[in-house]
């Protein structure tokens, strides 16, 4: 009983040392989402301008994900998973997600009965507001409102944000 108790309380332990994982220059947690600031960035294989450019991101914008810190290097990923290194000043914090659903509805209220004040394309980069536990509030195009958590990508499905 005593060994069980023990592989417990390790399991726990490294569940919340994953969930309490800091970047080693910024403090900052990691995973997080960020945005493209400038129009195209090169991707490298490492953390300087010595290594390789394996592409390019050529969307400003564009919801990335930093999985680790290195210097002035951001090591981030798109939503298919591809990335790299990128140097921080290519990025901003300002967030950003991408709509993954066609023609997804945005509401007025945070609520599937409220009137839809538009639809949103599959792809679509927009602005993130406020997010509740299940929904979102964001912006493109002129429009705005709330929509599901579930159809956006660039932001955690446990996040709440004010």
């Amino acid at each position: 009983m005593a060994a069980i108790s023990g592989i417990s309380i390790a399991l726990v332990a490294t569940v919340t040392h994953a969930q309490d994982k800091r970047g080693p220059v910024t403090n900052l947690p990691l995973p997080r989402y960020v945005s493209m600031k400038a129009n195209e960035g090169n991707v490298r294989r490492g953390p300087s301008l010595t290594h390789r450019i394996d592409w390019v991101f050529k969307r400003r914008d564009m919801p990335l994900q930093i999985t680790a810190e290195h210097g002035h290097w951001r090591k981030v990923q798109d939503r298919d998973g591809a990335g790299g290194w990128v140097h921080y000043a290519l990025l901003s914090g300002a967030r950003t997600v991408l709509i993954e659903r066609d023609m997804m509805p945005v509401h007025a209220r945070a609520d599937d009965n409220a009137p839809v004040t538009a639809h949103f394309e599959l792809g679509v980069v927009a602005r993130l507001g406020s997010c509740s536990a299940e929904w979102c509030r964001i912006s493109a195009g002129g429009y705005r409102g709330w929509a599901s958590k579930e159809n956006l990508w660039g932001v955690a499905p446990e996040e709440v944000r004010d």
